[in-house]
């Protein structure tokens, strides 16, 4: 007998209220990026993000998600970022910069706007200045970053770990 055997395809853990987390991406270069970002919405239970720019979801990367997960298309950041604190969302950016906090040691407030900046870019000091705070992820080794579909990853993942019914 096995100890354990591969489930293809398992069926997703039930949420018992809808995510209080929200992406929210300054205009990205890439395409993989933005549906790799997608897919990790798709699985996390996220069922929107806004996009700042002009990006397209490529369903072969995005995969199911793509018919899941709502892409709110915006021209720019700041009015998007007025509107959430109006909404009541806490504005966290993922970013490296004076005064960031550690991911390992951040507490997220249930409801999230969870600020990714642009691959290369970041976020632009007046994006910084609407932030509530700012996150990092601690690098050990080169390059500096992570790319940001993988950031914003590690970060959906510990939202979700703190958060895990919704």
């Amino acid at each position: 007998m096995n100890r354990f055997e591969h489930v293809r395809h398992k069926p997703p853990t039930p949420l018992q209220r809808p995510r209080g987390l929200i992406l929210v991406l300054a205009p990205l270069r890439s395409n993989v990026n933005l549906s790799r970002i997608v897919r990790l919405c798709g699985c996390a239970g996220i069922p929107e993000l806004i996009h700042c720019g002009q990006g397209k979801v490529d369903r072969e990367i995005a995969r199911d998600a793509a018919d899941y997960v709502q892409v709110v298309q915006r021209r720019s950041l700041l009015p998007v970022l007025k509107q959430l604190r109006q909404d009541g969302f806490r504005m966290a950016g993922l970013e490296q910069t004076t005064g960031s906090q550690c991911l390992y040691d951040y507490s997220f407030a249930p409801k999230t706007a969870l600020v990714i900046g642009a691959e290369r870019e970041g976020l632009s000091q007046d994006e910084l200045n609407a932030l509530d705070d700012v996150i990092e992820i601690p690098v050990y080794g080169q390059p500096y970053s992570f790319n940001v579909a993988t950031a914003t990853t590690m970060a959906v993942y510990e939202y979700c770990r703190q958060y895990p019914n919704g």
